[in-house]
This record gives structure tokens, C-alpha cells and sequence, in this order.
């Protein structure tokens, strides 16, 4: 088959579909298709840990398009099709069924994959993890009324399943490396807030633990041994410690890679020809002026749109600061910019943390790196216009509510 003018993207999620959707709008006419190891089409994923786990939206809203989108634009989905292995020097994608399609670009949308659990009865049927749709629905079969569910880890992932569990009913126990959850990610006084939301909301939060074990009878778990030798009962385990993203083909096919497959802003790799964009994506990023992976819904949002024009050989560049949200029992949260953990000398706070209505900025000097707005709303854009903006800031003023944040910026 002649790879001239088709496009290939590997990839069955948010990324995925949306670079098909920019690659027909910007004038792809030639064949495009769509490869992905799972029997859905292309489908967005944050709803599986949060409304869809919740029972508050139905299955239908989590796709990226209505079925009939892809016969309407000429965009061929070969699903629960596994590609095994990429020819980058014949310009070619190799199938699990043996057959092979050539193409003229490529883009990498492999996502990521949970990371598991390397203790004895991680296997058992009833330890459950979340990344696909599947997943979900299994957490949600095991979130009941009364149930015992131990959740390993508490990052986001491991947090919004808590939510979820306890909103159900079930009786919750959270185990966590550090002193607090997401201390890593937000330091002590923002991971303080959702330590207490939790706390008040029924989960039992223990720091400072090491699973020894997961014990069991038969094929199912029953419960948890600590290092300390506490047992915790179990009728569901759920691990989030992390994920890993899917670099098999890229490494194999001698794409440059670390942690992620590395691109430059235009989010093309080592390889001509072949691009990367979602979550499996380690991109150069011009304003922070440095190599990012970001593991969250915005970029597998915007990104194709970038990878599309850069297929096209347009100049697109992607500098859109890193993004991310959350939803747990009532409180909502938007993340903007981007810290590392000791990158940042001080957090400001404006509004009221008791109440969980505040806005926090991460600051290095007199800059904001960062900004995380919790159940306060609209004020994104401001966010991102001071990060962006690299404007000298005095904290009296960003901590002050009768400030403007737009006037923080002449």
C-alpha cells in the first residue's frame, strides 16, 4: 500500500481523536487512520475517575466523537488492533495480526500505563487499577454501601477513587508514602486542605506506610498487610501509584527516549516523519525552557492541534502552560503553570482555606510560577496571564481579594 499522503496515529484516547479531528480541518485529504489496542473508539478519560465512576454521566459522553463522525470524515479506526512494531526506516506500522500499512507521518498518542504493584497477591482479580474504560467500570461494580475498599496511594488518581468510593458508601482507608497526600506535588499547606477534606469526609488517611502484602483466599483479596504487621480488611484493593508511559514502540524503533518520547516544541521526535503528542510526550516547552511530560487531560486536549499543523509541515510551536483539574465531594480545583518540588520559595494564599475557597500562587521571588484556584472560578485566564507575564508581584496585593488579579499585571 502507498504511504503517500497517509497519516497513521497510534493511540485510542483524547489525543488520539482530536489529531484526527485537526488533521481533516487543516486539509489532510489523504488517508488517515486510526489505530488503537482497544475495542472503543477514541474516549476522554478524566470522566472515569470522576463523573462517570459517579454515576453522573452515562457512557456515551466520554467519547470524543458521536460514532458516525469517523465514517463522515474519512477516518479509519482499526479497533482492538495492537500495533507491534514500527519500521521508522521503511516508514511503515507492523499489526499484532501480522498485516503492515506504510504511512508518510506518524503520530505517537501511546498514552500511559499504570504502574503496578510488585508485592505478593498483587494479582488477585479484586486489586483494581483505573486507566481505561474497563477499569472504571470495575470500580464502580465495587464501590457499595458498606464495602471495604483500601486504596494504595494518594496522588490524584488515588484521591478521586477515594471520593468516589466514599460517595458510594464504602468505608475507605487511604495509604500514602508521606506525611500527607500530594505532598510532593503541592507542598505542605495546599496538601494540608485535602488531607482535612477527606478526613471530613470519612477516609481514613494513614501516612508513612509499606504495603507488605496483599492477602487473600482463592482469587480474591481479602486485605492488606503492612510492614508494621497491621492487617486491613479489603473487599476491593485500588492501587494509584503512578504511571508509566507506553514508550515500547518509540524506544524499539530507535526514537529518542526519556521519560516519555522526547520531542522539540513543534512535537516532533528524533525521527522524521514521526511526531508525539498526549501523555507518552516529553516536549520541549519554549516558555519554561525545558523538557515536560504532562500526565493530564490539557495536554492530550491541545496538543494535536500542534501535532496536526507540524504533520502539515506548518511552523506550529505548543506553549501552552500545563493544566490540570479535579473534583472530589465538593470541592473543585483548577491547576495552572508549573512547579517542581523545591523550584518555588513560598506559597500565597488569597481567600479562605478553612472554607476551601481560595486562591493559591506558588512564587519564586517576586514571580508567579504557578496559581491553583479551589472552588473559586473564572479566574484561570488571570492565572495564566501573570505566570506568563514574568511580572514582578508583591504578595500583599496577591493575597488581597479586593485586588484584581488583572490589575496585578500593569
Amino acid at each position: 500500500m502507498s504511504p503517500v499522503n497517509t497519516f497513521v496515529i497510534v493511540g485510542g484516547g483524547l489525543a488520539a481523536g482530536r489529531a484526527a479531528e485537526a488533521l481533516r480541518k487543516h486539509g489532510h485529504t489523504g488517508r488517515l487512520v486510526v489505530v488503537g489496542d482497544e475495542p472503543e473508539r477514541p474516549y476522554v478519560r478524566p470522566p472515569l475517575s470522576k463523573g462517570y465512576l459517579l454515576g453522573q454521566e452515562e457512557r456515551d459522553s466520554i467519547f470524543v466523537h458521536p460514532a458516525d463522525w469517523y465514517a463522515h470524515n474519512d477516518v479509519e479506526l482499526l479497533l482492538g488492533t495492537r500495533v507491534r512494531a514500527v519500521d521508522a526506516r521503511a516508514g511503515a506500522v507492523e499489526l499484532d495480526d501480522g498485516g503492515r500499512m506504510s504511512y508518510s507521518r506518524l503520530l505517537l498518542a501511546t498514552g500511559s500505563s499504570p504502574r503496578r504493584l510488585a508485592v505478593p497477591g498483587a494479582d488477585f482479580e479484586n486489586v483494581l487499577y483505573l486507566r481505561r474504560v474497563g477499569d472504571s467500570d470495575r470500580l464502580k461494580a465495587a464501590f457499595t454501601e458498606g464495602a471495604r475498599i483500601v486504596v494504595i496511594g494518594d496522588g490524584w488518581i488515588g484521591l478521586e477513587t477515594a471520593a468516589a468510593a466514599r460517595t458510594a458508601g464504602a468505608e475507605v482507608t487511604v495509604l500514602g508514602h508521606g506525611e500527607l497526600p500530594l505532598l510532593k506535588v503541592l507542598g505542605r499547606e495546599a496538601a494540608e486542605v485535602f488531607a482535612r477534606l477527606h478526613e471530613e469526609h470519612g477516609v481514613r488517611l494513614r501516612p508513612g506506610t509499606e504495603v507488605e502484602r496483599i492477602t487473600g483466599r482463592g482469587d480474591r483479596a481479602d486485605g492488606v498487610l503492612l510492614a508494621d504487621g497491621t492487617r486491613l480488611e479489603a473487599d476491593a484493593v485500588v492501587v494509584g501509584v503512578g504511571i508509566t508511559p507506553n514508550v515500547r514502540l518509540a524506544e524499539e524503533a530507535g526514537l529518542e527516549v526519556r521519560d516519555g518520547i522526547v520531542t522539540d516544541e513543534h512535537l516532533r521526535t528524533s525521527v522524521p516523519g514521526i511526531h508525539a503528542a498526549g501523555d507518552v510526550a516529553n516536549a520541549y516547552h519554549p516558555f519554561l525552557d525545558r523538557h515536560v511530560r504532562v500526565e493530564h487531560w490539557a495536554n492530550a486536549l491541545n496538543q494535536p492541534e500542534t501535532a496536526a499543523l507540524s504533520m502539515l509541515g506548518q511552523d506550529a510551536v505548543y506553549d501552552r502552560l500545563p493544566y490540570f483539574y479535579t473534583d472530589q465531594y465538593d470541592l473543585g480545583m483548577e491547576y495552572t503553570g508549573y512547579t517542581e518540588r523545591g523550584g518555588y520559595d513560598r506559597v500565597v494564599f488569597r481567600g479562605d482555606r478553612d472554607a476551601r475557597r481560595f486562591i493559591a500562587f506558588w512564587m519564586s521571588g517576586n514571580r508567579v510560577l504557578a496559581g491553583m484556584n479551589v472552588n473559586v472560578w473564572d479566574v484561570v485566564d488571570p492565572i495564566r496571564a501573570l505566570v506568563e507575564s514574568r511580572a514582578d508581584v508583591d504578595d500583599t496585593l496577591l493575597a488581597d481579594p479586593s485586588v484584581p488579579l488583572d490589575s496585578l499585571l500593569t
